[in-house]
């Protein structure tokens, strides 16, 4: 997308970047088919939307306190606790660690663990 650069007055003359709503309505499927097309994406593909796996979802599935999982994971407590409050996105890295973990959840925690002292 194109950033233009407009001075006070081009924006006063120009509505103030009000929507205009004629012409969204006159916007056709078939108008958005072909931005889809324009803009590279395959308006046939299927939707690659993956539902975020909750951390405290996962936490409490395994029976653990905050202060436990956030040391399984190597994290800040408070790090665990934004997500959980959702003051902050998890990065897609703890994402998928959070997916392996609520999926396979004996391998990842042995995983995680490391070698057991005998």
């Amino acid at each position: 997308m194109a950033v233009t650069r407009m001075t006070t007055e081009q924006i006063k003359a120009g509505g103030g970047g009000r929507v205009d709503r004629a012409r969204l309505d006159a916007t056709t499927e078939d108008d958005i088919r072909r931005h889809m097309m324009e803009d590279g994406e395959d308006p046939d593909a299927e939707s690659r939307f993956v539902a975020p796996i909750l951390a405290q979802d996962v936490r409490r599935k395994l029976g653990l306190t905050q202060v436990a999982f956030a040391a399984l994971l190597n994290i800040p407590v408070a790090t665990l606790r934004n997500w959980e409050q959702n003051r902050f996105t998890m990065d897609p890295a703890a994402q998928t660690l959070l997916r392996l973990i609520d999926r396979e959840p004996e391998a990842a925690l042995r995983a995680l663990r490391g070698p057991q002292a005998a």
